[in-house]
């Protein structure tokens, strides 16, 4: 066998150009660095083309839409590699996923595959690993407990078996679990509790595709019944049956106690079937909300058109309640109460401008906004700190006066919390334009509406922003155009914010509400300018 073996990394590519980088950069950056990259595009008509071309040496591959499996399939047919990796393009690979799983395939070259864990990134930026259990029965496991190998950048195949075993283009979803189960049946597989690659969890209309999975699984899994030849695989079948009926009618539950609201019809349809006591209990509450929004549409129309007011307590007549105290809840910005107001805010604005966290990074105190919104599109991470009292700070000195910083250098300067604790202001923004490359991003955060720290900081606090202060200080530096200036906050978040309360005490509707009257967080975007041609 090859010291260094060829691997071929295929990813399909669907009107996901703007995901499509960081995955092809997980894969430029893998410590096993004798790979070929083909990227299948399965008819997008976004600029999927464009950006593959900004990346010399990948294999673009285009075909009219045929779907994920007709995808992966063309990618089997045009690569060339004696081991095969599939990873979708708005996912992507630690650095070490393909060593890893190339160890264990050439210890043992009767594997058709091998697998190891994932870390899965929601929406809302959680993130949660997840391991695959220990099996001694991979096919009987299979047909039991489900698809948990679940994410296929953690599988990498040998070539021989995807010979005889590719993808079935009829099989809209889950058409990952019925190759596993084919090739298991036959051939033997292994696992490992590495952590290979990372899942984006799209969230938000998952309670609508509950049911279509379900029916999804139940098909695979029943093509299975022909092969089945032992009374240990039929209970296994049988678990297995049971097993996805169970999970889906959870997690419809779960998103419907979130607030989901699908399509009534078929919700019902699905519930009726699989869980007929949830059906009824739903359909009731459906009703009743809907005669209790009739009752109320009119009042709370013309409130949210502004046309009305909700009524105001008489003079004299405000019932201060809690807020009837000289000192606030918490002392320490709501951290003893669940964690601060506003941190919803600043990360919600990280989160919006993820994109733009790439290259070279570098942010203020410490990284750990750089790790949480970057991940894969940084290459590399840098800390200023203001005194030596970090060792992980690349460089040191103040962000006002600091000749130690290179021209021209980051793509992305991340400053979120800090202008407020630097008397010279002008001169930290004036540092910032300097050390960013062209096109290159300045996301900052400052507080408005705030509590003054008590800690440590509390003898350097010298300044609140407003928008209208942002906008002129910035248009100094950046021309207007490349600055976008935003903000959070109304009177009831200020107050809680101000008294201490912890952001698990707050409705995330009363969050979302903006009166610039009371801003409590700012957000500004700046580009620094291309050069000129």
């Amino acid at each position: 066998m090859a010291a260094d073996p060829l691997v071929s990394v295929i990813i399909p590519c669907y009107n996901y150009a703007r995901f499509l980088p960081q995955a092809i950069e997980s894969v430029q950056q893998q410590t096993h660095s004798v790979v070929e990259v083909l990227v299948i595009d399965d008819g997008s008509t976004d600029n999927t083309r464009e950006t593959v071309a900004g990346y010399p040496g990948i294999k673009y591959i285009y075909q009219k839409n045929q779907g994920l499996s007709a995808a992966r399939n063309t990618g089997i047919a045009y690569s060339t590699g004696q081991y095969i990796v599939f990873l979708d393009a708005d996912d992507w690979l630690l650095p070490a996923a393909l060593a890893t799983n190339l160890k264990v395939l050439q210890q043992l070259p009767e594997l058709a595959f091998c697998y190891g864990a994932y870390t899965a990134v929601f929406d809302d930026g959680r993130r949660r690993d997840f391991y695959p259990p220990t099996s001694g029965h991979p096919y009987q496991d299979l047909l039991a407990k489900g698809n948990f190998i679940a994410m296929i950048a953690t599988v990498m195949f040998a070539r021989w078996v995807l010979v005889d075993y590719q993808f079935d283009i009829s099989l809209p979803r889950c058409e990952d679990y019925d190759i596993y189960l084919r090739i298991t049946q036959r051939y033997s597989v292994a696992q490992h509790q590495s952590l290979l690659a990372i899942y984006r969890i799209h969230t938000a209309a998952l309670s609508a595709f509950i049911p279509p999975m379900l029916g999804s699984a139940l098909q695979v899994l029943r093509r299975q019944l022909p092969v089945i030849s032992t009374t240990e695989e039929r209970e296994a079948y049988e678990q297995g049956i049971a097993f996805w009926e169970t999970y889906y009618v959870k997690e419809f539950k779960k998103s419907l106690a979130a607030g989901a609201t699908p399509p009534y019809l078929p919700t019902m349809a699905f519930l009726l079937q699989y869980a007929p006591d949830t059906g009824v209990e739903y359909s009731k509450w459906r009703f009743k909300s809907a005669v209790k929004a009739g009752l109320k549409m009119g009042q709370r129309g013309l409130r949210r058109l502004g046309l009305i007011r909700p009524p105001m307590p008489p003079l004299g007549g405000v019932r201060a309640g809690d807020f009837h105290r000289l000192t606030p809840f918490n002392n320490d910005f709501g951290y003893g109460r669940g964690g601060p107001v506003d941190r919803y805010y600043i990360e919600r604005f990280l989160a919006q401008e993820a994109t733009n966290i790439h290259g070279r990074v570098l942010e203020i105190g410490d990284n750990a906004y750089t790790v949480q919104y970057g991940a894969a599109a940084v290459h590399a991470s840098d800390i200023l700190h203001i005194d030596d009292t970090n060792p992980r700070a690349t460089f040191v000195g103040d962000l006002s006066q600091a000749p130690q910083l290179p021209d021209d250098t980051f793509d992305c300067i991340i400053l979120t919390q800090t202008l407020q604790f630097i008397y010279d202001f002008r001169g930290a923004l004036a540092t910032c334009y300097r050390i960013l490359k062209p096109g290159g991003t300045l996301l900052l955060t400052v507080p408005g509406l705030s509590p003054l720290d008590r800690g440590e900081w509390r003898d350097y606090w010298y300044w609140s922003f407003t928008t209208n202060a942002l906008q002129r200080l910035m248009t100094d530096f950046f021309a207007d155009a490349d600055v976008t200036i935003g903000s959070f906050g109304n009177v009831w978040v200020a107050t809680a914010f101000l008294y201490g309360m912890g952001l698990p005490e707050m409705r995330e509707s009363d969050l979302n509400y903006y009166d610039p009257q009371f801003q409590v967080i700012n957000t500004v975007k700046a580009v620094k300018p291309q050069l000129n041609a």
